[in-house]
């Protein structure tokens, strides 16, 4: 086994830690006070090529590796979840469908623009009645004269409403297989078709700098075209996509148990009490112990996750023990961090105040904790 990174890698860390310490950090309690999405550092990390790191270079993608993507996500959340979440749906949700899935003309239409950070790409799953049900789709989409008419709802969608969002992949029932079940098909919607609605951005308790609202479909007509893959084909392919999002999650969720653990150990260093700095108390160096050695572990195991996508092996349990790990992780760093920190942690100035906030959804998306304990149960065989 070896475990140091290629030149190529660790340049890459370095430049994006270098990016979110000196442009990210600095903004993010502002963006996350004002809810104001980060168009300005979305432009950046696209000019940089970030906005497309695991995708061919042919399709305009960075020609980099899964591994490389999750540690840019990972060093990005470590100064700030929106950003990083920014990156991840678009990337992980909104661009691999086109390019796993899409035709020659979507990949030719739609992939320069998604990998360069010009558009943001949306996936549209999730319902009032279909998120851990993820089967029980309620959108329904029928052909007329050529086109697709949509019907429908989706809900916590992130990306899918800035100036610069392109398009949104949904899930719908398009009729029904040969044993008279629900036929599952994914499509592409563009922004500015009619009857495509994007709603008010939601009260969320974190990524207040993320874009993430409902969409509505009323006799949305797309071009018949705009079938991403074989007709029927959508379950198989939206399982494969959320398991490749889990990595990038679970990449989120060590970058902010990481941050957590960064803030808490610097304060602990300035703040005295008793006649000396808190971090030489051992119930503040327990703590920090604690916390260091589960991410260390939970590191691995998502990078473990993203080299068995690279090498090309079964990645889905890998990928869903990462991603319920890192993610309850997350929530636990960053209560220690406010911990620590004592009333300062209560404050929005200090970041772990934002960093608790962000973790808790870790736990809920891309598939809840007892989604992924399903996930993981079912590959064990149980």
């Amino acid at each position: 086994m070896f475990f140091d990174l290629d030149d190529e890698t660790e340049l890459l860390r370095r430049t994006v830690r270098e990016f979110a310490e000196g442009e990210v950090a600095p903004a993010a309690e502002e963006l996350d006070r004002e809810k104001r999405f980060p168009y300005e550092l979305v432009r950046k990390m696209g000019e940089l090529g970030w906005m497309g790191i695991p995708f061919p270079e042919e399709v305009g993608g960075a020609g980099g590796t899964a591994l490389q993507y999750a540690i840019a996500v990972e060093e990005l959340t470590r100064a700030d979840s929106s950003v990083a979440i920014t990156m991840c749906a678009h990337t992980s949700l909104g661009t691999q469908p086109v390019y796993l899935f899409g035709s020659d003309e979507q990949k030719q239409r739609l992939l320069p623009d998604l990998c360069a950070g010009r558009r943001l790409g949306a996936f549209g799953l999730t319902e009032p009645e279909a998120g851990s049900d993820a089967g029980n789709v309620k959108t329904r989409a029928r052909l007329d004269a050529g086109e697709w008419v949509i019907d429908g709802a989706k809900q916590f969608i992130t990306n899918a409403g800035t100036d610069i969002s392109g398009h949104v992949a949904i899930t719908a029932v398009t009729g029904e297989d040969a044993k008279g079940r629900p036929e599952v098909s994914n499509l592409i919607v563009e922004n500015g078709t009619s009857g495509y609605e994007q709603g008010t951005p939601y009260r969320k308790m974190g990524w207040n700098a993320s874009d993430t609202r409902p969409l509505t479909f009323t006799d949305c007509r797309v071009p018949e075209e705009n079938l991403l893959g074989p007709r029927g084909a959508g379950f198989k392919q939206f399982l494969h996509i959320l398991d490749i999002g889990r990595i990038g999650v679970a990449a989120m969720g060590v970058g902010l148990a990481q941050g957590a653990l960064d803030e808490a150990l610097a304060y602990a260093r300035e703040r005295r009490a008793f006649g000396q700095p808190i971090s030489k108390f051992q119930a503040i160096q327990g703590k920090l112990a604690d916390i260091a050695t589960e991410i260390e572990a939970a590191r691995l195991l998502t990078y473990k996750a993203a080299w068995e996508k690279d090498e090309g092996r079964n990645f889905t349990l890998t990928a869903a023990q990462a991603k319920l790990k890192t993610g309850r992780l997350a929530v636990r760093a960053a209560e220690e961090a406010v911990q620590i920190h004592g009333g300062y942690g209560y404050i929005e100035e200090y970041p772990v105040c934002r960093f608790y906030r962000d973790a808790k959804i870790l736990t809920i998306g891309e598939g809840t904790d007892e989604v992924q304990q399903m996930v993981i149960a079912r590959a064990l065989g149980a």
